[in-house]
Parts: structure tokens; sequence; C-alpha cells
């Protein structure tokens, strides 16, 4: 039998093989981990669903697989095979049943052949049949007959039935190397030597699956992006006031910090933004809960961890957690699930300077916060009078097909008070 990769949770359809931890004779037990893959950003350890003897292994290191894909081939299983039936029983032995996968391959297998009848007349195959294909807009056409003279039967218009179904659940494949507009046209190889000199660095298997990612969510969704700004200066001074006892409690106090904290708040008078597009089923979902992701720069590339249940938590433990989360993506032991099921993402680049950037949105979210590097500037006070005041320039891309503009104002107005008006008694420990 093969092992196949299984589901990888939320949004995650296919990754990279990183390291294969088994060779063709070993003997493996159920559960044992196969193969390492990287996928959504981790590492995840893939595991066996069958005891058995190696005897082949099918994928290589550095290949990209999808979920039902063949890993390996056991022999030898932990099941033993009946004992055979004697030799007076004359009953027949019913065929075994195909496993629902198998029955899904060779459904889409007669729909990507593109097997399409030329005879002059119609397909042989009887009314009701016929009937049955114009109501449902089939083109027997299209229809493989198994019965002799390519005649159809029922069986072949439900296994057609089944093979369109099939298709349309598989996803869409998206490359990093074509977008809608250059279709099937092959990728043009340049030669940069020509120009002078170069040196070359393969992609990592990290850094192509960003680029399968940011390619799918600039094409899939329709981005706008609300720019602004907040002037920081009277947060900063909540956080210089209290950053030295936050640090005796082993929590470091940040901007992106506070910035977990006003998302909340934010996401409470606006529910559109704590929500996901569920493209199959076309419908929104709202989401009680209130899972927050950080962008973090790692030498790999860019990894965002989500903070659960940012809301029940003090401004101590988002802190530390910001700090370990971090850790954990630079060092690569963040898991896949701690990547997953976020609310809204925060991008901070204040710590490399820049000011307004434009982030894409992290789907299957409909909402990123960009956060460039505060400074220093003349701002008119409701007074009339001019001050140098801390401000900080933030970004916010969103999906239109769900966020109109005028939503987009007024949640980024809402944003830009909780900063500006943060509550003294929420940095206060034990406050």
């Amino acid at each position: 039998m093969d092992v196949k990769l299984p589901p990888l949770g939320e949004g995650a359809d296919s990754g990279t093989v990183v390291n294969i931890l088994v060779k063709e004779g070993d003997q493996i037990a159920k559960g044992q981990t196969i193969i390492e893959l990287e996928t959504g950003k981790a590492v995840t350890p893939i595991s066996s669903s069958a005891a058995g003897q190696v005897g082949k292994v099918i994928v290589k290191e550095g290949q990209k697989i999808s979920v039902g894909s063949p890993i390996l081939s056991l022999t030898g299983g932990a099941v033993e095979a009946p004992a055979a039936a004697p030799k007076k029983a004359t009953a027949a032995k019913a065929p075994a049943k195909k496993p629902v996968v198998e029955q899904e391959e060779e459904a889409e297998e007669s729909i990507d052949e593109e097997f399409e009848y030329t005879g002059e007349n119609p397909p042989p195959a009887s009314p009701s049949l016929r009937r049955l294909a114009q109501d449902l807009g089939i083109d027997l056409r299209k229809v493989r007959g198994s019965e002799g003279g390519g005649r159809i039967v029922l069986a072949d218009f439900k296994t057609y039935i089944q093979g369109l179904r099939s298709l349309a659940k598989r996803p869409a494949a998206v490359t990093p190397t074509a977008g809608p507009a250059s279709g099937s046209r092959p990728v043009e190889q340049i030669d940069f030597s020509r120009f002078g000199s170069i040196y070359k660095r393969p992609l990592t298997p990290l850094r192509k699956v960003i680029a399968q990612r940011m390619t799918e969510n600039s094409v899939t969704i329709p981005h706008v992006t609300q720019f602004d700004n907040i002037d920081l200066t009277n947060l900063m001074a909540l956080r210089k006031k209290y950053a030295e006892t936050y640090e005796k409690h082993g929590a470091k106090l940040t901007v992106t910090s506070f910035a977990v904290k006003a998302l909340v708040n934010a996401l409470k008078k606006h529910p559109a933004f704590n929500s996901s597009l569920d493209e199959a089923a076309q419908e929104i979902v709202f989401k009680e809960y209130f899972h927050i992701g950080v962008a973090v720069d790692t030498e790999q590339g860019l990894m965002v961890p989500v903070i659960r249940d940012a809301d029940k938590k003090d401004l101590v433990q988002i802190s530390k957690e910001l700090v370990e989360l971090a850790a954990k993506a630079r060092d690569r032991k963040i898991s896949l699930e701690e990547m997953q099921g976020g609310s809204i993402t925060i991008s901070n680049q204040g710590a490399f300077g820049g000011a307004h950037f434009t982030p894409i949105v992290n789907k299957p979210e409909v909402a990123i916060l960009g956060m460039g590097k505060g400074a220093m500037k003349p701002i008119v006070t409701k007074e009339n009078k001019i001050e140098a005041r801390l401000v900080l320039p933030v970004t916010l891309s969103y999906d239109h097909r769900v966020i109109d503009g005028g939503s987009a104002a007024r949640f980024i107005v809402d944003l830009v008070a909780a900063f500006q008006n943060f509550d003294e008694a929420e940095v206060k420990i034990g406050g």
C-alpha cells in the first residue's frame, strides 16, 4: 500500500519535503515520523498511517507534494492476510470496494483525458439518460461509454459527474512565476551574465512557499490600502514609564505590544475585520475569538506566528508571548498550528526604517496593519499650537470583497484613537 500525504490543516494543501527520515527496507510503525514537510512557513513532521516495511521511498528532498500524493510504499504490513478459503467453497468473493480517494482519482482521470466522442451522430445512450444529461447541462460527447460501440450507461455518467465534483474541489494551482495574465506562456529564461558579473543562490523551500502565497494572495484578493498617522507621543511616555517594570517581569514592552491590544479594541467595534470569506460556501465567517498574527523577519523569510485569545491576556502576557514566538520563528521551531487561525496580522517595519507601505493581506484573513518608523514632526494641536510630536505612519490593507471603503475609514479612525488614548490602567501590572 502507499502512504499518502494527509490533510495539513487550514490553508495548507501542499508542502516541500525537507527531510526524509526512513529508507527502503526499514521496518516502521504506525504513527512513526517518516518525513518533515515545510508548509505554511513551518516544518511539520508527517507520520505513517500504517505499519510495515518500506518498499520504496517515492518522494525526494526538495520535492513539492500535495495532499493525497504518495510518500512511500509499504510491504509486509502488520495486518496479516486472511487464510485462503477451502477449495470446496463455491461462493464467489465480492470484489473489494475501492477507497473513496482512489475512486475520486479514477473519476478525475476520466475528465483529465479530455475525451470527446467524434462520431457524426449523437453518442449512443438511452433516452432517459439523454434527458438527464440535458436537464443537468452535461455534454454526452465528453462522457466515455464503457459498453459495446461506446454506448454510455448510467455508471459512465455517474463516473463523469464524480470527476467534475472532484475537479471542482481541487485547489487552483498558483505558481510564483506565472499570473493570470501570462496564461500558459512559458517563463522566459534570461542570461543575466551577458550584462556583467553575477552570482546565484537557489530559492529555499521557505522562500518558494512565501512566493507562492504572496502571489496567490495578491492575485485573488482585491486590495485597497488606507493610510493614516498616529500621534505616539503619549503612548511612548507610558512605555518609558513602565518599560523597566516589565523587564523585571521578564517582558519587553514594545509598540507591537500596544498594537495588539489596540487592534483587539478596534476589532470588537468592527466585526467585519475579524472575519474570513468562505469562497466555497459564499459566506462571510465572523469570528468570536481574537487571534492576532505578528509578522516576524527571519533569515529564511517572513513568518507569522499568532497570539491566541489576545483579548483575554494582559499586556505583560502579550509582551512575553511576542518575544517567545519571535524566537521560535527565527529558530524554525514554530509549528504550523501556531501560525494558523489569525483574525488580523500586524507587519511592523519600524525597527528597519521607512514610512508608509502597502502590505499584502494574509489570506484567509481580510485585513493587515502595516506600521512604519515613528518620526518627530510638527503637529498643529487642538489649541492651534505647533508642537513637535512623535508620529507613526500606519497603513491598513483590506479585502474589498468583504470590506467597503467607509468601513475601513471608520476602523482606522477608531484604531488611531485606541493608540492615542491608550488607557494607563491596561499598562499597569495588575491594574
